[in-house]
């Protein structure tokens, strides 16, 4: 056996994190096949649910219910033996293999085997007053904020509902797209992005569709434009120089990615960027007992088993990088307690998708270019199939299936003027 289990007593693995990798990790284990040798799993995270990010935005249109987007841990794990903890980090001790855990109380948990996916949190002190007076959009918590918000604003006499959406980068433009649907006539929506261009690191395709999204829904652009300072209800710009101050009614912050303070106090090898360097099995350099995933570390992908880290590629920060990284965690976890071969990080690229309002969408990937209508329910269908238990898979597409009938019977019902 290895390392941690030459006691023979059952390994202890902690899961820090229940976002794509985390929970996928987790489910992976769970399904493995450890004879009479399971381990003792414990997933934690600070929420009670696990976010399906590509998601969040059909919140603000009704599209989707919480439920769907954000089920609970507890339904997810049910059936498993996943011993999931709800409860914040608040420290890591590797020498002594040992997390403390706070929020509501503060306890231990020790641990053979770890798996950091805490994630990356959205940066809201790089411009004042963006965390007294912007809207991050990274949680579920965040929705509900920005749903609050909303719904104060459609409920006012005001003619003109002014939103500025900080970015535009993949968030950026999706809710920008979102909130022009919700608000119709009156919304009025500006999108400041920093460069010369949207989505730069997205396929021409899927840029000029978004581009026509964008223009189609009235939503102006501010190009090369950086914000300088946020208030109750302005907003300030720099455009080349000039500054420009505009009236607002919310402002959307989604700039930026930052590793936690947490991850980035941690004695262990880290880039420029402060993510953590990881061998091609995602296991930390220097502590094999540590394995890292998704947005805290710096993954890379072997074209071939028998591949050398020098020909690694990187590998980007995005939910399906997450998620296969999860269950090759899961496995490499599984082979290492039992003296088993690991497997080297080979990530695929299935292609990218975008939601462009309620009803159209863009999808580039495997030699497949859609926008419109069609991609809009490719979009659905891909999702549907990438949400994490088949159990979840079969409620959300049976409501989504029954919808369209419940809607027309509603419609049916409703009395006429």
């Amino acid at each position: 056996m290895g390392t941690a289990t030459s006691d023979h007593k059952r390994p202890r693995i902690a899961i820090l994190g229940g976002g794509f990798g985390g929970l996928h990790a987790a489910l992976r284990l769970n399904q493995l096949d450890w004879g009479d040798y399971h381990p003792e799993i414990t997933l934690v995270d600070r929420g009670d649910r696990f976010v399906f990010l590509p998601l969040l935005y059909e919140l603000m249109t009704g599209e989707l219910q919480s439920w769907e987007v954000a089920p609970p841990f507890s339904e997810l794990l049910a059936g498993t033996r996943v011993r999931f903890v709800q409860a914040t980090v608040e420290a890591i001790d590797l020498d002594t293999r040992q997390v403390t855990l706070g929020d509501p109380n503060t306890t231990t948990l020790s641990y053979d085997w770890l798996v950091l996916a805490l994630g990356c949190e959205t940066p809201m002190d790089w411009v004042p007053g963006a965390a007294e007076h912007a809207f991050p959009f990274r949680s579920i918590a965040d929705a509900y904020r920005l749903e609050e918000r909303l719904r104060t604003l459609e409920a006012t006499d005001c003619e003109k509902i002014r939103i500025a959406v900080v970015g535009g980068g993949y968030s950026g433009v999706e809710l920008a797209c979102k909130l022009a649907d919700r608000l119709q006539t009156r919304g009025r929506l500006r999108l400041i992005e920093q460069s010369d261009q949207i989505l730069r690191n997205s396929p021409n395709f899927n840029r000029q569709a978004a581009d026509r999204a964008l223009e189609e829904r009235g939503v102006w652009i501010d190009w090369e434009t950086t914000v300088r300072d946020i208030g109750p209800d302005r907003l300030m710009m720099d455009y080349r120089g000039r500054l420009e101050e505009i009236p607002v009614d919310a402002v959307v912050w989604t700039v930026g990615n930052r590793v936690p303070e947490l991850v980035r106090s941690l004695p262990l090898t880290k880039n420029g960027g402060d993510r953590l360097l990881v061998q091609p099995t995602l296991q930390v350099c220097d502590r094999p007992e540590v394995f890292a995933l998704g947005d805290i570390a710096e993954m890379r992908s072997t074209a071939s088993a028998t591949a050398s880290d020098a020909t690694a590629e990187p590998v980007p920060s995005t939910g399906q990088a997450a998620l296969q990284a999860g269950d090759y965690v899961g496995w490499n976890l599984w082979a290492a307690i039992l003296d088993r071969p690991l497997l080297p990080f080979r990530y695929q690229h299935l292609g990218e998708m975008l939601a462009l309002g309620n009803t159209s969408a863009t999808l580039t990937g495997l030699g497949v270019q859609l926008d419109g209508p069609l991609a809009y329910v490719a979009r659905r269908l891909v999702y549907l199939y990438r949400m994490p238990t088949l159990e979840h898979q079969l409620k959300v597409g049976l409501n989504w299936m029954a919808k369209p009938l419940l809607d027309r019977l509603a419609d049916l019902n409703r009395p006429s003027r």
